[in-house]
């Protein structure tokens, strides 16, 4: 988390305010409007402000999760803890078996170290594939994602229409688009609202385990994620659009 926040401070508090109320009117927006609709939720500091908002709201928009197999221990930690915390089984879906039999007979358990192309492909088994599944038959998919997290991210919308998922395409929202860091970690502080625990590890993105370690002052918060790729190339494959 970010460790100069002020939680005293009038400002962050109005804008923080106004924030919410754009956001939970958008929730309810999408929940009435383009049903089914779905929450990737990949646990993340800012879904995790998304999962409090959509379960404090009551609304009918269905929270998932991508189990890519891979993940930290202390994200499977905080999986449970939303399940007591909220009462929230959290629905998750799995990479085909199959593919990852496939892919790591042929390439090796580690082979996404190893090039650009081979980290991408394990994405897709992982995590693209699973994702495509999870999306299918909705309308809309909600995401956690934010415009300043990162430089593939810039100018990010906060609504836009995917053709590369769901059944002939869907909606895409991303309601946190604008919101700062702190005021994230503002809503996390005074919600109470469970987190992974890495994060106060010096945590800030977090993914699977071996593709994902701390960041030290300074770096950027994807610093983190495919460390030893270039910074232009850092995405899953989840929020690319194909050509």
């Amino acid at each position: 988390m970010n460790r100069a926040l002020d939680l005293a401070d009038p400002a962050l508090h109005e804008s923080l305010t106004r924030r919410v109320e754009a956001v939970r009117a958008l929730l309810r927006t999408i929940a009435a409007d383009f049903a089914p609709a779905a929450f990737a939720c990949s646990l993340g500091a800012e879904d995790m402000v998304l999962t409090d908002l959509i379960i404090r709201d009551h609304l009918p928009i269905e929270i998932f999760s991508l189990d890519t197999g891979r993940l930290p221990a202390e994200t499977y930690e905080l999986i449970d803890t939303l399940h007591k915390y909220y009462g929230l089984k959290l629905r998750l879906f799995y990479p085909r078996h199959e593919l990852v039999e496939r892919y790591t007979r042929e390439n090796g358990i580690n082979a996404f170290y190893d090039s650009i192309e081979l980290r991408q492909r394990c994405c897709f088994v992982r995590k693209v594939e699973p994702l495509q599944r999870a999306l299918a038959g909705r309308k809309a998919w909600i995401t956690g994602l934010r415009a300043s997290q990162a430089a593939t991210r810039a100018g990010l919308p906060l609504r836009s229409f995917d053709a590369d998922h769901g059944d002939g395409g869907l909606e895409k929202f991303n309601p946190l688009a604008e919101w700062s860091e702190n005021e994230v970690w503002a809503y996390l502080k005074l919600n109470k609202v469970p987190y992974n625990a890495l994060h106060d590890r010096f945590f800030p993105s977090i993914g699977c385990a071996p593709c994902t370690r701390a960041i030290t002052p300074g770096e950027d918060i994807r610093a983190g994620r495919w460390w030893w790729e270039n910074p232009e190339a850092k995405e899953c494959g989840l929020h690319v659009k194909r050509p």
